[in-house]
């Protein structure tokens, strides 16, 4: 059997809001409340389950999209007007980087997690 990540909890101040945004900005599907979490879909096999918490650290979430869907989901975030950028400790100096041949930005969602898109994977040097 092949190993997939189900789901995992996002912390957040306000699960709802949360939950709403990342919807619009990445095209999720919105599945609404489950025990006290609110869910949305991923894909075929991942789900984000939100939940309201007073304390936590930012978290670093990385979707690897295509191209295309690079465009729109970029297009999505400059209109909810979020600061962005090239880096992890560049995300809000207004660019996007180029690395491995692809492209990818990093931005924060309004929890301090950190957020990534990237069309190329990352290319690990040899063992």
């Amino acid at each position: 059997m092949t190993i997939t990540l189900n789901h995992t909890i996002v912390p957040c101040i306000d699960k709802q809001a949360s939950a709403e945004l990342y919807c619009r900005l990445f095209g999720f599907e919105y599945l609404g409340k489950f025990s006290h979490f609110i869910v949305v879909r991923v894909n075929d096999t991942l789900c984000l389950d939100f939940d309201n918490k007073e304390k936590f650290e930012s978290h670093h979430y990385a979707f690897k999209v295509s191209e295309q869907e690079f465009d729109e989901m970029f297009a999505r975030l400059q209109a909810e007007k979020l600061k962005y950028g090239s880096g992890p400790t560049e995300a809000e100096n207004m660019t996007i980087n180029h690395n491995y041949g692809g492209r990818g930005v990093y931005f924060r969602d309004p929890n301090g997690h950190l957020l990534e898109l990237l069309t190329a994977d990352y290319e690990m040097p040899p063992q």
